[in-house]
């Protein structure tokens, strides 16, 4: 990737990965514009970019309401020029049995996973392809890879985001635009802060059992797959031998996991935690 001053667009900005990517692509000479819903983390974080010594442009939009961010998009193309790289990293999880997840819930989180990602490419998809060049990443997760136990809304919205990573990257290669999917695994964020106010006791375990990784070393691996043009970005050696484990023997898979389920629930009781579900569902 040629540097020089190009812009990058990073959904998700104000915090977590997507943070860590800003400062670091900034670093790297990239004009950087974030997009997040929270004025104020997005002020704080387009301060902290521009301290140490960035370019940044900071938008406040909600990713899941398509005319926002047609409005946003076109506001922030006029003001910072059409990206040469879109980074998608906007989501949520709350991670709970399926029982008690609600038609309504999964609607949510599918539109917060997939639709965020599906609106603001095609938003600037035009721009992109009149320019002739560029890059799309879409984070998914290694629950997009692998379906995990309290996971089951998150992970049907990742596992769609791969398919359509793979549809997209197929009608944009033509058009000289590269798509990647970037997989982490647990990332210390203040996402997966939230998701451990949630997770059942089996969740917990098997998250446990596949380690955890900085925002920043998720942000290193990132930056490292996409100039190496990898479709598939999964940061860490867990995470890449869990994908070949996958591939080649899904079976073993099943079988290790359901080994961690069956050793929480023979030590103690399944629990269900709807009220306190409810109350992080009416923070979130």
């Amino acid at each position: 990737m040629n540097i020089s001053r190009q812009t990058v667009y990073i959904t998700g900005g104000s915090t977590g990965i997507g943070l860590s990517l800003a400062m670091k692509l900034a670093s790297q000479h990239y004009k950087v514009c974030i997009f997040a819903r929270d004025p104020a983390k997005l002020n704080q974080a387009q301060s902290a970019i521009r301290a140490a010594g960035g370019v940044c442009y900071a938008y406040s939009v909600d990713a899941t309401n398509m005319e926002a961010v047609s409005h946003t998009m076109d506001y922030a193309i006029r003001e910072a020029g059409v990206p040469d790289i879109l980074i998608n990293c906007v989501g949520r999880a709350i991670p709970h049995r399926f029982e008690n997840i609600s038609s309504s819930m999964m609607m949510d989180t599918m539109q917060a996973n997939v639709g965020s990602t599906w609106h603001v490419i095609q938003a600037l998809l035009p721009h992109m392809k009149a320019k002739g060049r560029g890059r799309i990443v879409v984070t998914s997760s290694m629950g997009g890879l692998l379906g995990v136990y309290g996971y089951t809304d998150y992970s049907a919205s990742k596992f769609a985001l791969i398919g359509f990573s793979e549809s997209l990257r197929q009608e944009l290669k033509p058009h000289n635009i590269c798509v990647q999917v970037l997989c982490p695994p647990d990332t210390d964020t203040p996402g997966l802060e939230l998701e451990n106010q949630t997770k059942p006791e089996e969740t917990r375990a098997i998250s446990q059992s596949a380690g955890l990784m900085s925002a920043d070393d998720v942000a290193d691996h990132t930056i490292r797959g996409m100039r190496k043009d990898n479709f598939m970005i999964i940061p860490g050696m867990d995470g890449k031998m869990t994908w070949i484990l996958k591939r080649l023997w899904p079976s073993l898979t099943h079988i290790l996991m359901d080994r961690i389920v069956r050793r929480v629930q023979n030590t103690q009781p399944q629990q269900p935690v709807i009220s306190h579900y409810h109350r992080h569902l009416a923070r979130a």
